[in-house]
């Protein structure tokens, strides 16, 4: 027996219909099932099924906190970088994962944590995707030091801090470069600069980013589409790796390669 987790996108009904259908069949066949999954139960889990689409899988994150319990990902979305199948496939999957037969890729993970300039913590979370500074009104200034040493200021809308699975995410639409998902690297990439260096830095994975608001405007700390604080100026917002990480299921013939293809329609070419 198993015990397992479901997680589903509460506006899609065919979501919401399929993991009512799923939580049925879980029983039927001796596993213990958590529907709807929360926190506290996390610990308990030797897998979550997350129906949805990739903000589902962000939510399943979430939820199990510094639990790395694999994730399958069940595509109800459009894209769905991170899923893993798409409904029809799902049950002949759950099998197959629960008897090893499936890879989990673990993947990098990154930690914020926002605090005043009186050392006062705002906030602190593990984000998959990425961090965001961004502007609440007109344009911000922000200041970036990497490992202490202070490196620049950009005017923009905002500033990207993603992980190498978040490279296909906001970052993507900012005109970052894809990165594979199974590297460790972190990338740095300004939301419309308005000055000549405008380019993502691609950096180590030790590197320690600190990013402060200047000029004394307001900005929003966002973490894996959460918010997570107001940044006023001398609030510091210090992202490095996290020692946690993410496990996803990855069907064994799903290589990266492969999904860009598929969802940028590739095949064809």
């Amino acid at each position: 027996m198993a015990v397992i987790g479901l997680v589903v996108h509460e506006l899609r009904q065919e979501a919401i219909d399929q993991a009512a259908e799923l939580a049925q069949w879980l029983s039927e066949e001796g596993h213990e099932v958590h529907h709807p999954l929360i926190a506290e139960k996390s610990q308990l889990l030797d897998l979550v099924v997350s129906l949805g689409g990739d903000g589902s899988i962000l939510r399943a994150v979430d939820l199990l906190g510094d639990s790395e319990v694999p994730i399958l990902g069940v595509n109800f979305g459009h894209l769905g970088y991170l899923t893993a199948c798409e409904p029809s496939e799902v049950k002949d999957l759950i099998t197959q994962v629960l008897d090893g037969q499936q890879s989990i890729e673990k993947r990098m993970m990154l930690q914020v944590k926002v605090s005043k300039s009186d050392g006062t913590l705002l906030g602190e979370t593990h984000v998959l995707n990425d961090v965001v500074v961004e502007r609440r009104g007109p344009t911000i200034r922000v200041g970036v030091t990497l490992d202490g040493s202070f490196f620049t200021s950009y005017a923009a809308d905002g500033l990207i801090v993603a992980t190498p699975t978040g490279s296909t995410a906001y970052a993507f639409s900012a005109q970052g470069p894809i990165v594979d998902a199974v590297h460790e690297s972190i990338q740095v990439t300004p939301i419309s600069a308005h000055m000549l260096f405008d380019r993502t830095m691609v950096l180590a994975p030790s590197t320690e980013i600190r990013v402060e608001v200047l000029g004394g405007r307001t900005a929003l700390c966002n973490a894996d589409g959460r918010e997570l604080a107001v940044v006023e100026e001398g609030d510091q917002v210090v992202v490095t790796a996290s020692s946690q990480v993410t496990q996803l299921v990855v069907p064994r013939n799903r290589h990266f390669a492969h999904v860009l293809k598929s969802k940028f329609g590739l095949e064809d070419r």
